[in-house]
């Protein structure tokens, strides 16, 4: 206290005198004899601000910048324009938590609306709510969505969503009382639509994700399909780069879309804080969790934004809510917008198109090294896929690569190893990394 508290031992003085006592031992007189340190801290002297700064740099020169990152599965490293962190940090955004006297929050529901028009542009659906916490959490409560709609409690779901998704959706389902039915793969790496149409007796619906946890593109129209033939409704778990570049989910008649928003304008950070996106049809708007904000005119006819709809237990009756997710993710969700509207049409599409052209340069190069080859050869990627390897495990290779600060892939429960390629991988890494790859199975053969 007193190497930090800015002011004189006159000042301290008086202080003490107004509380009655004459020293700052008597502050910790209730704490026994034997506890006390009876010395001071065994700590460094002052720093100016100029030798803290330059203390902190030789620190940070200490640290690796992690190198070159070949992995996905579920966060990507994508280009942030510095207006996006830059706008981010201004105290109106940055300070802001959710709105809840609306007349107050004009700004924070403008951005909230900005957010949501474009999630439907992305999409093609008509509404879309203030965000959730990330992908996981908007998959679960998108089948909530599928139970409550439809009053039915089976729910499909398809072996080719992220484990970490597929394992919150079996939490939600334990405590909501959903039976959830997983459908296989085939032998391509996609969902088998036949497996639904057989499993869609009793069902709500069917989530799956295009493009899948291994990067293949999933035969959606045909998914939609059989989901609408049994009277069910389909959820798309889709990345939203790659809607730069694939079919928008209301296109081959998606229901609700889903995703997490990462891949938008947020850095990878550790794995958050990101930001769950969901979008409905206009028949299922009501269904939505969270909130819907709105765009309306006052009474002299100026136009204002509003909270149209609060399906969370906070704003209505407890057994009523939908939902009780408490937070929309405000920063995230408005950092997410200004990515798009600095991007726009033209920008999401060539870097949809880069992380295509990408991945599939970085697997060709792969699959010319001995022993390793593309697990799914005839089925279309976007910017990941599987490659199986013979000469090295893929946790040797991946061991390997650390020594060239090089993350590859993820190594899969069966041995497998999932690659991924975003335009901020340069065609000069990955000739860098299969130049390495090729001495390090060339010295295990």
């Amino acid at each position: 206290m007193r190497s930090y508290v800015p002011n004189t031992e006159k000042e301290r003085k008086e202080m003490l005198g107004e509380i009655g006592m004459s020293s700052f031992e008597e502050l910790f007189s209730d704490i026994p004899e034997e506890l006390r340190l009876h010395r001071e801290l065994n700590l460094p002297a002052p720093l100016s601000e100029m030798e803290l700064r330059d203390a902190l740099m030789g620190y940070v020169l200490q640290n690796e910048e992690g190198g070159l990152l070949f992995r996905g599965a579920g966060a990507y490293r994508h280009y942030i324009p510095s207006v996006v962190p830059q706008l981010a940090m201004r105290s109106e955004f940055y300070t802001a938590y959710t709105p809840y006297q609306a007349e107050m929050s004009q700004g924070m529901l403008q951005s909230l609306f900005e957010y949501q028009t474009v999630i439907c542009r992305l999409t093609g659906l008509d509404a879309a709510n203030a965000s959730v916490y990330d992908g996981a959490t908007a998959a679960a409560e998108a089948m909530l969505m599928l139970r409550d709609n439809k009053r039915k409690k089976k729910v499909l779901y398809s072996a080719g969503l992220n484990p970490d998704v597929i394992a919150v959706l079996k939490t939600y389902a334990h405590c909501a009382e959903v039976e959830l039915v997983e459908i296989p793969m085939t032998d391509k790496g996609v969902t088998d639509v036949e497996a639904i149409a057989a499993n869609m007796e009793g069902a709500a619906g069917v989530i799956a994700a295009n493009p899948n946890y291994f990067g293949n593109i999933e035969p959606m129209a045909k998914i939609a399909e059989a989901a609408h033939a049994a009277n069910g409704l389909l959820v798309a778990y889709v990345e939203p780069i790659s809607l730069g570049c694939l079919t928008r989910p209301a296109d081959y008649g998606a229901d609700i879309a889903i995703g997490d928003g990462q891949p938008l304008g947020l850095p990878l950070a550790y794995g958050g804080p990101y930001v769950g996106f969901m979008a409905a049809t206009k028949k299922l708007m009501r269904n939505l969790p969270g909130r819907i904000a709105g765009e309306t005119h006052d009474a002299e006819g100026n136009r204002v934004y509003v909270l149209t709809l609060q399906a969370r237990e906070q704003h209505i009756r407890r057994e009523m809510a939908s939902s009780n997710i408490c937070s929309n993710q405000m920063l995230c969700a408005i950092m997410a917008s200004m990515y798009c509207c600095t991007m726009g049409p033209e920008g999401m599409s060539e870097v949809a198109h880069q992380c295509l052209s990408k991945a599939h340069y970085l697997a060709d190069k792969l699959c010319e090294l001995p022993g390793i080859t593309l697990r799914f050869k005839d089925t279309p990627f976007f910017n990941e896929f599987v490659i199986d390897t013979t000469v090295m495990s893929a946790q040797d290779i991946n061991d390997a690569l650390k020594e060239y600060s090089i993350t590859g892939g993820l190594v899969l429960e069966d041995g497998g190893m999932l690659w991924c390629a975003t335009e901020m991988n340069s065609r000069q890494e990955i000739d860098f990394l299969i130049d390495n790859l090729k001495n390090i199975i060339g010295g295990a053969m």
